[in-house]
């Protein structure tokens, strides 16, 4: 049996077990760092050691290993798998992460692989193929999948081969039961839950000093549940911010280093939406230093996105975001005080009090440790993916936001900011921590205040303080005092 550096006793690995069945692995982030160096994002990673692991956790190394090289080829592979299909024609199979472009004047379909720098001009889609894979392609911008590939010669001298794509499988190891994972939650305490939501994302509940620490975590998940919650987290360096944006789930983006007004907003040359448009969230990384947050153009979208999803490009085109936008920085040390101007080392929108208006909440990164491997997976836990597609998918549920409207009442004259800001965090805590609640009565009072309200009004209210610090005028000014309409 592999050894549990966790807190958990064999009763809750049972019911953890019994409870999710085969979305339920033994995660040792410690002991599988021989998948680390495949570099995998975590999802597929997961998939992996479930496909080789016994019942009792212990994984197949050497299987593993042979079984990543073969059909996870890395970017240093591509040279042979080009050689293997174009000088020796044959047909290569493997996982990879793929996307389509329809040719408006020709009606072509070609295929880029992103991550190998196959782009479109050189690949093509058959009739048939596409007439059986399309709907599996078709489901998001991109797609991981099985991929087989081969060459097709050019039909004609002024024409130039191409790769083509034989087959496409998508990459869905299980049928995700939305409601059975909803209900699942009623098996597990509040202090549970709160643990099995860490593994679920890479972290052993274990490492953490208190249930503050652990719901500081969770925080960072508001925006992977809940549509257009944008956030901003100054934190010390070696937190592990980046790798919870990175790498958890595949409908994410996050940001790191330069990136043009095409890539993020809109790509006016091509007429193509940016990945706001198409990603449950995109995290800005290293925002001090970024340059491209000086960019007017830039700064003038994000904050039409993030007032109301919608971006109206020069050539009149509407972009329409349902992401969340979240900004993420390291500061010094002296400067993590929220009663004190934070943002004097960022760039200028952050100086701005228009633009810190439209950002919901505030995360506290100092109230998080630094990483170290006692804070790694280390336990039974959810496949990464599995939890992943979960998130996604209640971000597409609207009856959370229906309980926040009926069980919080409102004080006279409320800024509609404000209002929005608590509701939408709200809604997001009650996804994560009590997906179970139906209704309104299925929560106490005292419960939705203490994980959902008061933590979605301490967030907002340190937005308030930094806008108040940009602008005199705002000095002073605090989140309304929302009440709980209690129910019988």
């Amino acid at each position: 049996m592999a050894e549990t550096v966790s807190s958990q006793s064999a009763e809750l690995i049972e019911r953890i077990r019994n409870t999710f069945d085969e979305m339920a692995l033994y995660k040792d982030l410690k002991r599988s760092n021989f998948i680390s160096s495949f570099k995998l994002p975590s999802f597929m990673r997961d998939w992996v050691i479930k496909r080789f692991q016994d019942e009792d956790g212990e994984i197949d190394v050497d299987s593993a290993t042979s079984f990543i090289r073969e059909f996870i080829p890395k970017k240093d592979n591509w040279k042979g798998i080009m050689d293997r299909i174009v000088t020796r024609q044959e047909r290569v199979r493997f996982l990879a992460k793929i996307s389509v472009n329809i040719d408006i004047r020709t009606q072509e379909i070609s295929f880029e692989l992103p991550d190998f720098g196959l782009g479109y001009k050189d690949t093509v889609i058959p009739p048939d193929v596409w007439e059986e894979c399309s709907d599996a392609l078709l489901k998001s911008e991109e797609s991981w999948g099985i991929v087989e590939l081969a060459y097709q010669f050019a039909s004609s001298p002024k024409e130039h081969g191409k790769i083509k794509l034989v087959s496409f499988r998508d990459f869905c190891p299980y049928i995700v039961d939305y409601d059975e994972f909803k209900t699942a939650r009623e098996e597990f305490s509040f202090e549970e839950w709160v643990d099995i939501v860490l593994g679920a994302v890479d972290y052993n509940a274990a490492g953490y000093a208190d249930m503050t620490q652990k719901l500081a975590v969770i925080q960072r998940l508001l925006p992977f549940v809940e549509k257009r919650v944008n956030l901003m987290e100054l934190a010390p360096a070696g937190t592990g911010k980046s790798y919870l944006f990175g790498q958890i789930s595949r409908y994410g983006w996050l940001v790191s280093g330069k990136v043009t007004r095409a890539k993020l907003i809109y790509d006016l040359s091509k007429r193509k939406d940016g990945v706001v448009a198409i990603r449950d969230f995109v995290a800005l990384d290293e925002i001090r230093e970024a340059e491209y947050m000086q960019e007017v153009e830039i700064q003038s979208a994000l904050q039409a996105i993030m007032e109301n999803g919608k971006y109206r490009a020069p050539d009149n085109h509407e972009v329409n975001v349902d992401a969340g936008i979240i900004f993420l920085g390291n500061i010094s040390s002296s400067a993590m005080n929220e009663y004190q101007n934070m943002l004097v080392e960022l760039p200028k929108p952050f100086h701005q009090p228009q633009f810190l208006d439209r950002i919901h909440g505030f995360i506290k990164g100092w109230d998080l440790p630094r990483m170290t491997d006692d804070l790694k997976a280390c336990g039974w836990a959810l496949n990464s993916e599995y939890y992943a597609t979960i998130m996604h998918r209640l971000r597409e549920d609207p009856s959370y936001r229906a309980i926040v409207d009926k069980l919080i009442i409102l004080p006279p004259g409320a800024d509609t900011r404000d209002t929005e800001a608590v509701k939408r965090i709200c809604s997001a805590y009650l996804k994560l921590l009590f997906p179970n609640v139906r209704s309104e009565t299925d929560i106490s009072a005292k419960e939705f205040k203490k994980y959902c309200l008061k933590p979605a009004i301490d967030m907002r209210a340190t937005i308030r303080l930094q806008m108040g610090w940009a602008d005199d005028k705002y000095r002073g000014q605090t989140v309304p005092k929302f009440e709980i309409k209690e129910f019988d």
